[in-house]
């Protein structure tokens, strides 16, 4: 096909406001260098637009790697006994928030596998207990958990919830998760946000089974449940898993996804992730070139950093966590951004 046509019709379509499947599916089976190169310049100008050029951290503490799922893909799954499993006390967990927000990060993420040892009660201590001691925005990102939990958290102040829906074809969503449903998860998002959470989604690309197809349906799946953040990141095999021995996914195609939900949704946050940056050289910066405008650094305190073995251990080694922030800033200026010194709201409250 002539150059010059597909970017004739690349431009005619990347300057629209609605797309189609269609459209979203034309953009993510872009090939050639220079019409990546037009997507990834319409996805930074937009982001430009409706973000400015702030990068907004994100501190994460990964305080239990005990999981009650069976997750195809993750090494946290309930039956890898090769993971060493840990919880953090809570006193640990607090005192790692307050080492984040004086290291002028304003968002704490409290992460785990589906750990219900840390119950309503304990959860809300947490959130009530970092929220008395520092100005944090905080976003729990814990599984599905009960209706009833997600009420109980946001009354003690928690802002924000992370739950990938992971693929929105019902099919695949059955093989890769064991007895859940996309159907479940659906609502589940749905709830979170009725009730005021701000709330993150979004899916692993590469994933086995999936197509380009289906990663536009993502999108638009996003695009329906009006998500604040959308978190799309490439697969990585870890070991010990029945994925072990699944090929990873590929970054540019990452990229061209992350570029199209800047394009398409326009006003949601979007990280460049962790994974991001363990299967392409400076995939972080590159992230935040083609639309992304939120990274999040890990503050996970040794010795349990090495043990949440969502990815293999060998990707987790290249920081510490001391400094996390600092290097997250270097790497933010050395590209012309600059770090938010605002909790990071979503777009939408504005």
């Amino acid at each position: 096909m002539n150059g010059k046509f597909v970017n004739k019709e690349l431009n005619k379509i990347l300057l629209q406001e609605e797309f189609t499947k269609d459209d979203i599916v034309y953009l993510l089976s872009l090939e050639d260098e220079k019409s990546i190169e037009i997507l990834f310049a319409r996805a930074d100008k937009i982001r430009k637009l409706y973000c400015d050029d702030e990068v907004h951290l994100r501190g994460v503490i990964e305080f239990s790697n005990f999981c009650e799922e069976n997750c195809m893909y993750c090494g946290l799954r309930k039956d890898n006994e090769k993971v060493p499993r840990y919880r953090m006390r809570p006193d640990e967990i607090i005192e790692t928030a307050k080492r984040i927000a004086n290291q002028g990060i304003h968002t704490i993420v409290l992460q785990s596998g589906q750990d219900f040892y840390f119950d309503s009660d304990m959860i809300s201590f947490l959130i009530y207990s970092i929220k008395n001691d520092c100005d944090v925005a905080i976003t729990l990102s814990l599984g599905e958990r009960s209706f009833e939990e997600y009420k109980a958290w946001k009354i003690a102040g928690a802002d924000r919830y992370l739950l990938k829906h992971e693929t929105s074809n019902p099919h695949h969503f059955s093989i890769y998760h064991d007895k859940q449903k996309l159907s479940t998860r659906l609502e589940h998002l749905k709830y979170l946000k009725k009730i005021g959470y701000q709330v993150g989604s979004g899916n692993m690309i590469g994933l086995p089974l999936q197509t380009i197809e289906d990663i536009a349906d993502d999108i638009l799946l996003c695009k329906e449940l009006n998500i604040d953040m959308a978190a799309f990141g490439p697969f990585i095999p870890s070991p010990d898993t029945p994925y072990q021995n699944k090929s990873a996914g590929n970054a540019v195609l990452t990229l061209k996804a992350m570029a199209v939900i800047r394009i398409v949704l326009k006003d949601v946050h979007i990280p460049a992730t962790t994974a991001l940056d363990t299967i392409e050289t400076k995939g972080r910066e590159k992230g935040l070139r083609a639309g992304a405008n939120v990274l999040m650094p890990n503050f996970t305190p040794n010795p349990y950093r090495d043990q949440y073995q969502i990815y293999p251990t060998s990707v987790r080694k290249d920081l510490d966590p001391s400094l996390s922030g600092i290097r997250m800033q270097n790497r933010i200026e050395s590209i012309g951004r600059k770090v938010s010194q605002s909790k990071g709201d979503s777009l939408k409250m504005y």
